[in-house]
């Protein structure tokens, strides 16, 4: 595990080697998401006010 970030709780990591599209994983408390690099959709679920942050 590679931690890119750290900020009010929010951590911002990414893994090599992964799988593709490139993305990077957040987690927050309880919520964990995968944000694509490319288009920043993201997969799972976060808080509105985390996700702002990132």
């Amino acid at each position: 595990m590679s931690e890119i970030s750290r900020f009010y709780g929010i951590i911002i990591t990414m893994y090599f080697p992964d799988h593709n599209p490139p993305h990077f994983h957040v987690r927050y408390n309880e919520f964990r998401a995968l944000i694509n690099i490319s288009t920043g959709e993201m997969t799972g679920s976060m808080s509105r006010r985390a996700l702002e942050f990132v």
